[in-house]
C-alpha cells in the first residue's frame, strides 16, 4: 500500500461516503412519505365515497402498504442475498413507480388497495438491503452514525410530503383531486431510479460470493482508485457462514435478547405508523384544526397542522444523532418512551380540560421530537448491537418482523379505538403502549446490553 493510499475502514469521509448514504436513503424517505400520503388521502376519501368507509375498512387500508412492506423486505431480502443486491437496488423504485401510477391512473379503492400493497412491496425491499450498502462502505467509526442518518432521512418524507400536499390541496380545493397526490410517490420513485442507474454491487455481497476483485473493483468505483478494501475481505464466503434461523434465537437463553429488541420496536410501531398514518384525521378528532365550514377545509387544516408537528421529527433524529455515541443506548431508549408518554399525556389533558390549542400542540410536539431522538432510531441500530456476526442478520430480522407487527396492529386498530372512545381512548392507549415500552427497555437491557459493551457494526433493516 503506497503513502498514496487509504484504507476504507480508517479513511476520512469524502463525496462518495455521502453519495451511497443519500442514494441508500431514499427507500427510508420513500416509505414515510407514503405513510404520511395514506394518512391524508384517507378522509378525502371518505368525502368522495357513499356510504363512508368503516373504522375497520380505513385500518386495513391504512395498514395496506406496511404489509407490503413486510413482505417485500423477507422476500426480496432473501432473493437478493441469491442474485445480488445490485439488480433489486434498481427494480424496487420501478416497482414503486409502476404502482404509483397505477393508482393515478385508475383513481378507485380497490386499485388503491392493490397499489398501495406494491408500493409496499418495492419499499420493504428498500428496507432490506440500504443499511448493508451503508454499513459496508462507512468507515469503522462512521458506520452506526451513517446507519443513523439514512433512517432519520425517514423525516424529510414526512415534511416534504404533508407541506406538498397542503399546498395542493389548497390550490385544488376538490377532495376528488386525491389520486393526483400519489404523484408525489411516482416522483420521489423516478429520483430514486435515476441515482441508481450508475452504481456498483454490494462489496459485502460479492464477498460474500467468492469474489475478492470485483469486490475491491466495487469499492474503488464507489470511493476512488487510492482506496483499498477493508476488513471485509476477511469475511468468510457465505458457503462457509453458520446458518442461523429465527428458531435458534429462541434456544439457550435468548429470549431476552428477543424481548429486548422485538417488543420496543413493536411499542414504537405504534407511535411512528399509527398515529403517523392517521395523525390529521386524529387532529380533526382532537378538534386542534381551525374551525371550518366543510369537510374538506378541515382536512387542509389539519394537514397544515400536520406538517407543523412533522417539522419535529428531523429535530428528534438530529438529537438522537448527537447523543448516539455519547449516551448509553438502553438509556437514551428507555427516557424516549418516557418522555414519548409525557408529551401525549400533556395532548390528553388539553383535549379533556379544554385547555388552550397551543398546549395541546406542545404535546404533540414534545411526543414526535422524543419519539425520534430515542427509540425511532434506537430501535433500528439496537439488534445489530447484540447479535453475533452469525446470527445478526436472522436477529435483526425478527426485531423488525415485530416492529412491523406493531405498526400493522397500530394502523388497523387506531380507526376502531376512535370509533369506540374517541380521540382519549387513542391517546391512553398509546400512552400505555410507550410506557411498556419504556418497562421492557428498562428491565431487560440492561442484562442484554451491559453498558461498557463494545458494539458492533450495523447490518441490516
Amino acid at each position: 500500500m503506497t503513502d498514496k493510499s487509504f484504507n476504507m475502514d480508517d479513511m476520512p469521509l469524502r463525496r462518495g461516503h455521502f453519495r451511497v448514504v443519500a442514494v441508500a436513503s431514499m427507500g427510508q424517505l420513500t416509505g414515510a412519505a407514503l405513510a404520511t400520503l395514506v394518512g391524508i388521502i384517507l378522509p378525502m376519501l371518505q368525502i368522495v365515497r357513499n356510504p363512508s368507509l368503516s373504522s375497520l375498512a380505513q385500518g386495513l387500508v391504512g395498514c395496506t402498504s406496511l404489509v407490503g412492506i413486510m413482505i417485500g423486505a423477507m422476500v426480496f431480502g432473501a432473493w437478493s442475498d441469491r442474485k445480488g443486491y445490485l439488480v433489486f437496488f434498481r427494480l424496487c423504485p420501478l416497482l414503486v413507480l409502476a404502482a404509483s401510477l397505477l393508482v393515478f391512473f385508475t383513481a378507485d379503492l380497490p386499485w388503491l388497495v392493490t397499489g398501495l400493497f406494491l408500493m409496499g412491496l418495492g419499499i420493504g425491499g428498500e428496507y432490506s438491503l440500504d443499511s448493508d450498502y451503508i454499513s459496508e462502505i462507512m468507515p469503522r467509526r462512521w458506520k452506526l452514525m451513517m446507519v443513523g442518518v439514512a433512517k432519520a432521512s425517514s423525516s424529510l418524507g414526512n415534511i416534504l410530503v404533508a407541506a406538498a400536499c397542503f399546498f395542493l390541496l389548497r390550490e385544488w380545493h376538490d377532495p376528488h383531486t386525491w389520486n393526483r397526490l400519489v404523484l408525489l410517490i411516482s416522483l420521489l420513485a423516478v429520483i430514486m431510479l435515476l441515482t441508481r442507474i450508475r452504481f456498483a454491487q454490494s462489496p459485502g455481497w460479492l464477498i460474500a460470493h467468492g469474489c475478492p476483485a470485483e469486490a475491491e473493483r466495487a469499492v474503488k468505483y464507489f470511493l476512488g482508485p487510492d482506496v483499498e478494501i477493508g476488513e471485509i475481505v476477511r469475511r468468510p464466503a457465505k458457503k462457509d457462514r453458520p446458518k442461523v434461523g429465527w428458531r435458534d434465537l429462541l434456544r439457550g437463553g435468548n429470549g431476552k435478547k428477543v424481548i429486548f429488541t422485538g417488543i420496543p420496536w413493536a411499542c414504537e410501531g405504534l407511535g411512528v405508523y399509527g398515529i403517523g398514518v392517521f395523525m390529521p384525521v386524529l387532529i380533526m378528532a382532537l378538534g386542534l384544526e381551525s374551525a371550518s365550514e366543510t369537510p374538506f377545509l378541515r382536512i387542509i387544516d389539519s394537514v397544515k397542522l400536520t406538517t407543523y408537528i412533522n417539522f419535529f421529527i428531523l429535530p428528534g433524529f438530529i438529537l438522537g444523532l448527537l447523543l448516539v455515541n455519547r449516551w448509553y443506548h438502553v438509556r437514551t431508549q428507555t427516557w424516549g418512551f418516557l418522555l414519548c408518554a409525557a408529551g401525549l399525556a400533556v395532548l390528553y389533558a388539553a383535549y379533556m380540560l379544554h385547555l388552550p390549542v397551543w398546549i395541546a400542540v406542545v404535546g404533540f410536539m414534545a411526543f414526535e421530537l422524543f419519539l425520534n431522538a430515542g427509540p425511532h432510531l434506537m430501535t433500528f441500530i439496537l439488534p445489530p448491537q447484540i447479535y453475533s456476526v452469525a446470527e445478526r442478520g436472522a436477529g435483526a430480522g425478527l426485531a423488525a418482523a415485530f416492529g412491523k407487527l406493531g405498526a400493522v396492529a397500530g394502523v388497523l386498530f387506531i380507526p376502531l379505538l376512535l370509533e369506540w372512545g374517541g380521540a382519549g381512548l387513542v391517546l391512553l392507549v398509546t400512552v400505555g403502549v410507550h410506557l411498556l415500552g419504556a418497562l421492557v427497555t428498562f428491565v431487560f437491557g440492561r442484562a442484554v446490553l451491559p453498558r461498557r459493551r463494545e458494539r458492533p457494526e450495523p447490518r441490516r433493516d
